[in-house]
């Protein structure tokens, strides 16, 4: 990675330094959806195995499954959004500078909501699987 893309230094300009963070932000986010990609993929499994037959397993695996789409798409769109990035150096004016602002302000919208319904999804599946345990539970 080009360190000059991170590194802050005394001479950079208030936006230099909002660019490089935002840089930070969004390969931060990369990297949590690929670790979220592996999880799912595990999560799915989970909820696959043969004793899930239930109807509630089968709905919560449907939804692993479309969240995994989702993360993909997502995951996809911040990959190409910070090949863009790369021409942000050419921005001569402010406006240009705010409309990559804007833009990842957009996407920080959307990662963050992809993750508050991600994180409710697997919390549904941990509370029936612990509901499970707790039912399978003898009683002394």
């Amino acid at each position: 990675m080009d360190t000059s893309l991170t590194e802050i230094f005394p001479h950079d300009t208030e936006t230099d330094v909002m660019h490089k963070i935002n840089f930070m932000e969004l390969t931060n986010w990369i990297n949590h959806l690929k670790y979220i990609k592996r999880e799912l993929n595990n999560l799915i499994g989970l909820s696959e195995e043969g004793r899930r037959q239930e109807i509630e397993y089968v709905r919560i695996n449907k939804k692993f499954q479309k969240k995994s789409i989702e993360n993909d798409r997502l995951l996809q769109t911040l990959q190409y959004y910070l090949n863009s990035r790369r021409n942000i150096n050419e921005c001569e004016d402010m406006q240009c500078d705010m409309a990559y602002v804007h833009e990842h302000e957009s996407f920080r919208r959307r990662y963050l909501y992809h993750l508050e319904k991600y994180r409710g999804l697997k919390d549904e599946f941990f509370y029936k699987e612990r509901s499970n345990l707790i039912a399978q539970k003898p009683t002394s």
